[in-house]
């Protein structure tokens, strides 16, 4: 199995997961209306993003092949509304009944899928970022889902037990290190920062240099609350050794955008 068809299994199995939680919920206050720690979200807020994202990849999947319309309208309509285009995207899916947002993000994610599989190696697809491979588009719309479902089972008052499929995300949030700086102002240091987190699993993931001075350690869900900024470097078992590991906590964010307003941020 390719890399791009891991990412995209475990892609399958954390939306399902999070189906599983929203598709029997009421269409009112007590479901799918509930609002989520994402200030002004409701839990259909969260799956139309989704969906939205979804679409938009899509789209840019497309354009890495040559049809590029659709995508410059959506890059001409964040120009034109850089500050609010996310909301009121998640704002017109939400509108819809519970029925037709489901149907929708589901189809969003299969047609995803299709076109990430469909482009020819070595193809970069254009983003709001930098362009990325299909694999990273992939690696992007898992912690997104990831974290969009951590608002929705907190929402609904039971959290889900994590699995080892937050690599992905632990990954994204190590290789954004000097993003996190770069969008909070600041220069990324030079010195190299050893990271070792103890996934569900029980298993040891590691990245950086093992001789590296400087270190993050701790629980990988811990560590990937930290980067999505669903908590407070005070509310998590995280241990930084070295004034740049200190730093890089206080700012770690592994998604695109400005930064984030800490815990209920949304990528």
């Amino acid at each position: 199995m390719s890399v791009l068809e891991e990412v995209l299994a475990d892609l399958a199995a954390e939306s399902d997961a999070l189906d599983a939680r929203v598709h029997r919920l009421a269409d009112d206050a007590s479901g799918w209306r509930r609002t989520t720690p994402a200030a002004g979200w409701t839990v259909a807020h969260q799956v139309a993003h989704l969906a939205w994202t979804d679409e938009v990849a899509t789209l840019a999947a497309r354009a890495a092949t040559g049809e590029k319309d659709p995508w410059d309208e959506v890059v001409l309509g964040a120009m034109n509304d850089p500050d609010g285009f996310v909301d009121a995207a998640a704002a017109d899916g939400a509108a819809v009944t519970a029925d037709d947002l489901r149907a929708r993000w589901l189809a969003a994610r299969e047609g995803l899928a299709t076109a990430l599989r469909d482009l020819p190696d070595g193809t970069r697809m254009p983003w709001f970022g930098p362009p990325m491979s299909p694999t990273s588009m992939a690696t992007a719309r898992f912690m997104e889902t990831w974290t969009h479902a951590q608002d929705v089972h907190e929402a609904l008052g039971a959290p889900v037990a994590p699995t080892d499929r937050i690599r992905h995300v632990a990954h994204l949030g190590v290789r954004t290190r000097r993003f996190a700086y770069a969008a909070h102002g600041l220069d990324a240091p030079e010195a190299e920062v050893r990271v070792e987190l103890v996934a569900p699993s029980g298993e040891v993931w590691t990245w950086g240099p093992e001789d590296a001075t400087q270190r993050v350690t701790g629980p990988a869900y811990d560590f990937c609350l930290r980067v999505t900024q669903r908590r407070p470097r005070s509310a998590l078992a995280l241990v930084a050794e070295g004034p740049d590991a200190e730093r890089w906590l206080d700012v770690a964010q592994c998604f695109a955008g400005p930064p984030g307003a800490g815990s209920g941020a949304r990528p």
